[in-house]
């Protein structure tokens, strides 16, 4: 006979087994008795249509934690809905939403599409959901913008990271099964299977590709090394050419782009018509995400990193490489090259250009608007020199810092909100190519770089030269960008150009790029606790805390930044590699984008936005910079708090003109308080106050 010990060890295993669904045709027929859709069940589940056609079929089971709500589920519906009972009639299906990709801001010009059931695609069978519901599956919180309209052709998102175990987790909380067990069985399921992707940004654009993020322990599943080694330079990073997954992947028709199979590869068959084949992949342990531009993200749960890059994807664009690279493409996404045009000879559709983008082919630059190493300053031997439209690096001479000034007892950094982001807004740029003027008369309206004298203007040493990133005053002609000569006149001076570049198609290109992001910006700091309706004291006290609030869409801010910055650096990006030889071209130059008189006129447009500022203060408070470092600017202060010397009207109100308190592009945030003593000494030694006033950590080598 049986001990008590025993029959109780019995039972704890009974008790521990998995919970037992009914058979597979008693589950459908509780589902039509409660009359109940299986896509209405498959958004309660957090799962697909197909998933649950398996379960109603025998095809497959559900796994925990999903077995759990679903054996409660019809375990309710036995006992309201015995075998006997009549089913509910089921209601014809009508058109149900998957769960949103995320809420928030609808893209530019983008169409409008009714929600509809997932596709019915066989899947393999469940695989467990590994991450806690709790901290990885939260859906991004948003608060004051619409719903995002879900595609149905892209039901489950733009993309999913995949992990070891199968399981790709998507946007608000969706777990995809993916049967993958090959590079090219992982592609052929996101374009056939998946239901990811997203619709074009402009009537005239493509959709984005599905993305899907490998963590390392799907890496290793898929075939490929957990890490890559061996190279000096992360962009350097790619499989070589006869490792086993690459010769998957060409033995099975499909390609890798030139850059090959590394951190961020492209995997893509030549369209057929208008259908698009291809995929992106991002594998997280080969750094793919950059800690610089996406704090922390590598290190997060799966479905943390797909909330991430799901909220920076319905806000900006989908990733497809670094941020850099995915501010420039979103500049094409939101201005397609070309668009549909009827041939008025025979009547077909063709393509043709779209006005107020840049066309398909690359434009060569102005000889003083490219790099010493183009092809187009070597081939001609130019030696007229080049625009310095950069940022600002200035220190202040401690010689003319007063006894008042010393005095007081902190320095304080402000930092303004994406600078050259701010300086893009309505910005006018030369669509067509350059043509060459002797003698021209200044037109501040025409975009264009000039060589003018400005060396005869007298700047106040306590403050910067607007005209030079060093702040020194010229030394004779030079070639400067329209805002700048501009600039030079607003401040009541005389210009006489000596010859100029100018373009004579223009517009304002970047428009589009600038709205999207700054409202990216603007509602991802609002998720964040940090609104434009809050006083200022409210406003710095929010921005203290903000990153503590939610890590995870602190994040999604520090990409949106360094998609800016990236973005514009990318206008101009030089030849890599230790084998290049000036003269010879380099990929960038292919693009359309690579245009470099565009960054000049952001940055210099910053510049005298940040100079304006500085004199406007001066004439407002009497206050002189310590430094400024591109959109950081450091002032001596009475107090702790920028409030202590910020122009306000009587009524409290802030004076325009100065640096303003505010989460929009343009105004200013704290960025650090040092004791003015510690400014002082860095200043002595030839270091910038602006660099070091965030952490307070200062070196002699700067690089500066």
């Amino acid at each position: 006979m049986a001990s008590e010990e025993e029959l109780f060890a019995n039972i704890d295993a009974l008790l521990a087994e998995e919970p037992q669904l009914p058979p597979p045709a008693e589950r459908a027929r509780l589902r039509e008795a409660a009359g109940i859709t299986q896509a209405r069940l498959a958004q309660a589940l957090k799962s697909t249509v197909q998933s649950v056609k398996n379960y109603e079929n025998g095809r497959s089971e559900p796994k925990p934690p999903r077995l759990e709500a679903y054996q409660r589920l019809l375990n309710g519906w036995a006992a309201k809905y015995p075998a006997h009972t009549a089913p509910v009639p089921v209601v014809a299906p009508q058109p149900v939403a998957v769960p949103e990709t995320f809420t928030g801001p609808t893209a530019p010009e983008a169409e409008t599409v009714a929600p509809v059931e997932a596709p019915a695609t066989p899947v393999a069978p469940e695989r467990p959901a590994t991450r806690p519901a709790t901290s990885s599956r939260r859906p991004a919180a948003k608060k004051a913008t619409k719903a995002a309209v879900v595609d149905p052709r892209f039901p489950h998102g733009p993309l999913a990271v995949l992990d070891g175990d199968g399981s790709a987790y998507g946007v608000d909380g969706i777990v995809l099964d993916c049967p993958a067990t090959t590079i090219p069985e992982l592609v052929e399921w996101t374009l056939k299977e998946s239901g990811l992707g997203a619709a074009k940004l402009n009537r005239y654009g493509k959709d984005s590709d599905p993305l899907i993020v490998l963590t390392a322990a799907a890496a290793v599943k898929l075939g490929l090394p957990e890490r890559l080694e061996g190279h000096e330079q992360r962009r350097s990073l790619r499989l070589p050419e006869d490792h086993p997954v690459v010769k998957q992947v060409t033995k099975a028709k499909w390609q890798l782009t030139q850059r090959g199979f590394g951190p961020w590869a492209r995997i893509y068959r030549k369209a057929t018509g208008r259908e698009r084949q291809c995929v992106q992949l991002a594998i997280l342990s080969w750094d793919a995400l950059d800690e610089r531009s996406w704090p922390g993200v590598a290190d997060m749960e799966p479905a943390d990193v797909a909330r991430v890059l799901g909220v920076y994807a319905q806000r900006v664009t989908t990733p497809r490489g670094s941020t850099a690279v995915s501010g420039l493409e979103l500049m094409t996404a939101l201005r397609p090259p070309t668009k549909a045009v009827q041939d008025p000879t025979t009547g077909n559709w063709v393509s043709g250009y779209n006005q107020g983008s840049l066309g398909t082919e690359p434009t060569d630059p102005a000889p003083p608007e490219a790099t010493p190493e183009h092809p187009v300053v070597v081939n001609s031997g130019w030696t007229g020199g080049f625009l310095d439209e950069e940022a600002y690096q200035w220190v202040r001479s401690v010689d003319t810092l007063t006894d008042e000034e010393c005095l007081r007892p902190f320095a304080v950094g402000l930092d303004l909100n994406t600078a050259f982001l701010a300086a893009a807004a309505r910005l006018v740029v030369g669509l067509s190519g350059p043509d060459h003027f002797a003698s021209p008369t200044f037109n501040p309206k025409i975009p264009g770089s000039w060589l003018v004298d400005l060396s005869h203007i007298e700047i106040d040493p306590r403050l910067p030269s607007p005209f030079t990133p060093d702040g020194t005053r010229p030394t004779g002609p030079a070639w400067y960008q329209t805002h700048t000569v501009a600039y030079a006149q607003e401040l009541g001076h005389d210009v006489h150009p000596i010859e100029a570049y100018l373009r004579r198609e223009t517009g304002a290109y970047l428009d589009p790029w600038h709205d999207r992001l700054k409202n990216a910006y603007v509602d991802t700091l609002a998720d964040l606790g940090v609104t434009k309706d809050l006083d200022d004291a409210a406003f710095l006290a929010a921005m203290a805390q903000h990153k503590q609030n939610d890590p995870a869409l602190a994040a999604v801010l520090a990409a949106i930044k360094a998609t800016i910055k990236g973005g514009v650096g990318k206008l101009r990006e030089r030849p890599q590699g230790k084998s290049y030889k000036e003269g010879e071209t380099w990929p960038a130059l292919s693009r359309p984008t690579w245009r470099p008189d565009f960054r000049a006129a952001v940055i210099s447009k910053a510049r005298v936005n940040m100079h304006r500022k500085l004199n406007n203060m001066v004439k407002m408070t009497g206050l002189y910079p310590l430094a400024v470092l591109s959109d950081c600017v450091v002032y001596p202060s009475p107090g702790e708090s920028p409030l202590d010397f910020l122009p306000y009207a009587a009524s409290g109100k802030p004076q325009p003109g100065g640096f303003r308190l505010g989460a929009t592009p343009g105004l200013a945030k704290l960025e650090g308080v040092q004791s003015m003593l510690w400014a002082v000494e860095l200043m002595e030694k030839g270091l910038n106050p602006a660099r070091h006033i965030k952490g307070g950590d200062a070196v002699l080598d700067e690089g500066e």
